[in-house]
């Protein structure tokens, strides 16, 4: 089978999560924008960390046979510094509608905050006016609540219910975001968040419609192998084949392709890759042999 992962932030992992992922049959992903860990001083921040999910990154995975597609936005918890959040956003433009960005994202609640509230409202508003695809992240405390109120702004705003893709659910979330027509996404952690025993029961129970699995790896405790090995433990529980196919790799396509950004047929085809190849003059090698493969013959 062939894999989606799209929520992973690879910024955060080393290419050798790229190589086990390529392994793994992971063939493509979404990087959303996120919180680094520490605090940004400078929009400066800003401009090279969405300059390299648009770049580097893109590049990185291709190494590997993976497509990389991101998510820009400003993060819930970056937007309580507001002021830095406001400069951010007069920046937002310039990647956002560049090549490969399939959505606004991830964005929304994290404590539920004013500030949180208006920097959501500005993204929703700079999607729906550029009808883009909104990923959203919902808060790890008071979650429904935070669900809820995250829906019900976006339909304020006037962003389409199809086009918008509610993130880290639970048991106590899935019939909300389901019955509100959105797009309903579980990451798989280790510890916490939604574990894949309790994903396989969420599948059986609800069926796989609108719902999309995906790791959220980061720089914190977490498996960018979760999506095949959540996989795999459908297949083991008895999860029809069709449902497995539609959560780990169907729905994420028919979310995010909405964005005009992603070819299917491409993605489609089995990936040719050449390692001579660099990005401004580096290299994933690091004078290692290179795999370059034989074009496919037409």
């Amino acid at each position: 089978m062939k894999y989606f992962d799209p929520h992973i932030h690879m910024s955060s992992r080393t290419t050798d999560d790229y190589q086990a992922m390529a392994e793994a049959g992971i063939r493509a992903v979404v990087e959303p924008a996120f919180w680094m860990g520490q605090p940004r001083t400078n929009v400066g921040s800003f401009i090279d960390y969405f300059a390299s999910l648009v770049g580097w990154e893109r590049f990185r995975a291709s190494q590997f046979g993976i497509a990389h597609y991101c998510a820009i936005g400003i993060n819930s918890k970056e937007a309580n510094n507001e002021g830095l959040a406001r400069e951010a956003m007069e920046i937002l433009p310039e990647f956002a509608l560049k090549e490969g960005v399939v959505a606004i994202g991830e964005i929304g609640y994290d404590e539920m905050t004013q500030a949180e509230e208006r920097i959501y409202q500005a993204q929703l508003q700079f999607a729906v006016d550029h009808d883009m695809v909104v990923m959203v992240h919902s808060p790890h405390r008071d979650k429904k609540n935070g669900v809820l109120r995250s829906i019900d702004v976006a339909r304020e705003i006037g962003v389409p219910m199809h086009k918008l893709v509610i993130d880290h659910n639970n048991e106590e979330t899935v019939e909300d975001v389901l019955s509100s027509g959105a797009w309903a996404a579980f990451t798989i952690y280790p510890n916490t968040k939604m574990g894949s025993e309790r994903m396989v029961e969420v599948v059986r129970r609800y069926g796989p419609e609108r719902i999309i699995v995906d790791s959220s790896a980061d720089w914190g405790v977490s498996d960018p192998l979760s999506v095949p090995k959540t996989a795999y433990l459908m297949q083991k529980g008895g999860i029809d084949p069709k449902a497995i196919e539609l959560t780990t790799w169907g729905n994420a396509l028919e979310a995010y392709a909405q964005s005009g950004q992603i070819d299917r047929d491409e993605l489609a085809k089995d990936p040719v890759i050449d390692q001579r190849q660099s990005y401004n003059d580096s290299s994933i090698l690091r004078g290692q042999k290179p795999r370059v493969d034989k074009p496919v013959p037409n």
